[in-house]
């Protein structure tokens, strides 16, 4: 805030700051700020020029608050979620993309392909991971997965006029789609990985599908089924990457070890340092186990 922001709008905000920070919101400062760009129709980075503020906003922002206070994510009450350069529609029944993908979106993006590659988003969600790749490869076939009809029903909307495609696939059943057999230059995966039992935050617990979070009781059986697609649809230096819980890195990397046919297998951290995901390189003139 400034000096030239009205007032009233920081006192509105510092109050809403301090119920959302004795709520247990892990970020108070920041949502308190971005419900109320979104409260006046504006962007955060704007706040500062808004000036006064009327009582219809003040009533407005109030009612964002009591939702946040209530733990419904920030996500949700404002309809969308940003990775990297798109924002996609989220709302109950699929999962919210969050900043630990970021990481893996990085390395993703920085990979040299060849011309008009084949990229792979399983457990697609929202589509925002591969809606993202196809930003940065506007060439590129981009196929993203995924086996819930409510998760796709969002990412029906958020690809449309895009050149994504969607697919409706179970990922653990190791036998789809064998047209991809050896044909993919680049695999992404946001899988479900959190082990059974896990305790976790009002927002996540509460609001993300179950379906779209647990990955068994050690967390790897959506992992340990996507190391054995990998090894059969990535083309020989092919490269994959799969995001983890912060406990199973270990797991995953031997997940793809374990598989006989990938190299440089790179246990990575996320944005902010936590073992988050793992990439792969599908070597040269080796047959999948």
């Amino acid at each position: 805030m400034t000096p030239e922001t009205s007032a009233r709008l920081r006192r509105r905000i510092d109050g809403a700051a301090a119920e959302l920070a004795t709520a247990g919101v892990g970020s108070p400062r920041a949502d308190a700020e971005e419900l109320a760009a979104y409260a006046a129709g504006t962007s955060r980075g704007r706040l500062a020029v808004l000036g006064e503020v009327d009582d219809d906003f003040c009533d407005r922002y109030a009612a964002l608050i009591a939702a946040r206070v209530d733990r419904i994510p920030l996500q949700h009450i404002v309809g969308s979620a940003v990775l990297g350069p798109v924002t996609v529609s989220v709302g109950p029944g699929v999962f919210i993309p969050r900043p630990e993908t970021e990481g893996l979106l990085e390395w993703a993006s920085a990979q040299h392909l060849p011309p008009r590659p084949l990229l792979v988003d399983l457990c697609t969600g929202t589509g925002a991971l591969a809606l993202a790749l196809s930003k940065f490869w506007p060439d590129a076939r981009v196929i993203a997965v995924d086996d819930s009809d409510e998760a796709l029903d969002y990412a029906y909307r958020n690809v449309e006029g895009s050149h994504v495609e969607l697919v409706r696939a179970d990922v653990t059943d190791n036998g789809q789609l064998p047209e991809l057999d050896g044909q993919v230059d680049l695999l992404v995966a946001n899988p479900p990985y959190i082990p059974d039992g896990a305790t976790l935050e009002p927002e996540v617990a509460q609001h993300d599908p179950p379906h779209a979070l647990f990955g068994g009781p050690d967390g790897m059986m959506v992992i340990n089924a996507i190391a054995e697609l990998a090894g059969r649809w990535l083309k020989p230096g092919g490269r994959c990457a799969v995001e983890h819980d912060d406990t199973t890195s270990a797991a995953t990397v031997e997940a793809f070890t374990a598989i006989g046919c990938f190299v440089d297998v790179t246990a990575n951290r996320d944005l902010a340092g936590r073992p988050r995901f793992v990439t792969a390189t599908r070597e040269r003139g080796v047959e999948a186990e």
